[in-house]
């Protein structure tokens, strides 16, 4: 390892940024209340959502493959209430 990769593995931050740790805890609140309407038989404008998630996902590849561990969590929690979402799409509503 060269003197120079030697100080940035020491300067590299452990963690993912706050701002994006935030970005996906509001992407997964969002995708959870939008999912609580839906099964409750409320219309819901989603329109955006893609725009924050594609956000997420470009930023996430920036990190480093430490704080790219990190993020894990909340990115199989986003993806999960993505899939949670779509199944609820799919039900006929109940009137």
């Amino acid at each position: 390892m060269l003197a120079a990769d030697a100080d940035h593995a020491h300067t590299e931050p452990e963690a993912p940024p706050e701002n994006l740790v935030t970005l996906a805890e509001r992407l997964i609140r969002t995708l959870a209340v939008g999912r609580a309407l839906i099964v409750a038989g409320r219309t819901v404008d989603m329109s955006g959502i893609q725009d924050g998630i594609g956000l997420l996902c470009a930023k996430t590849l920036d990190l480093s493959h430490r704080q790219g561990k990190q993020m894990l969590p909340a990115l199989l929690e986003l993806t999960a209430q993505i899939d949670s979402m779509s199944q609820a799409l799919r039900r006929p509503a109940a009137f």
